[in-house]
Parts: structure tokens; sequence; C-alpha cells
């Protein structure tokens, strides 16, 4: 089973406002095989607590005017501006400042899924 069309439809208008406000290593995973309970996780990242809020922020908004009022279920971390969580069921998104990004390395734990194609106009080159 794979992501659905919508699912990825999404994730890339979430991208794409993450990059606007200068998110870096923006990527996505379709997660449906291990996981089951969601098509996919997206992993931002940002390098100060005000960047964190701001690159999440922009994202809600861009979800909700151009998804149909889309809202998440449940949002994360929005006191500490470390490690935003939002949770719209069929995806997932974490905006992540740096430091917490390396720590907890999430892209170890999806690296065995595939990568979606973000679609992004200038995605940064991996090194």
């Amino acid at each position: 089973m794979t992501a659905l069309q919508s699912s990825i439809d999404d994730i890339r208008i979430a991208a794409e406002a993450a990059d606007r406000v200068k998110a870096t290593d923006i990527v996505a995973y379709d997660v449906t095989g291990p996981l089951g309970i969601t098509d996919i996780m997206m992993i931002a990242g940002a390098s100060n607590e005000r960047q964190v809020l701001a690159v999440a922020e922009e994202i809600e908004k861009d979800l909700y005017l151009k998804c149909d009022g889309r809202k998440p279920r449940d949002r994360e971390g929005l006191t500490e501006g470390q490690w935003v969580l939002l949770d719209y069921g069929d995806y997932v998104i974490h905006v992540m400042h740096e430091e917490s990004r390396e720590f907890y390395g999430l892209e170890r734990l999806w690296r065995d899924c595939p990568q979606i194609d973000l679609e992004l106009a200038h995605p940064e080159s991996a090194e």
C-alpha cells in the first residue's frame, strides 16, 4: 500500500509553505508500510525557536487556505518552539529546531521508507 495521492498533494503544499519561510532539509516519507495509521511523515528544520513557530504557522495557514479548511487534529510543542508536531491524521508534520532534529534523528527511523518527491522549485542538494 502507498500513500494516498490526496495526502501527497497536501504534503507538497506544506513543503512549499515551509520552503517559503526558509525551512531547511525538508523531507517526506511514505510510512504506510511500517506504520499503517498515517500515510506520510514530513520533517522540516529551522535554525531557531522563532523560525520553528513561523514555519509551523505558515504550514497550517496554507493547508487551511488551500485544502478546504483543513486543520490539524492535534498540535504539540508550540510553547517550547523546539519541535512542533502537526497531526493531520493522514499525515504528520514535524518542524524541528536543528539541534533537536540532530539529537532525535527521525530520518533514521524512516530511512527504509520511500521518500516522496516534494517537487520544490529549488530543493537543497543532498550532500
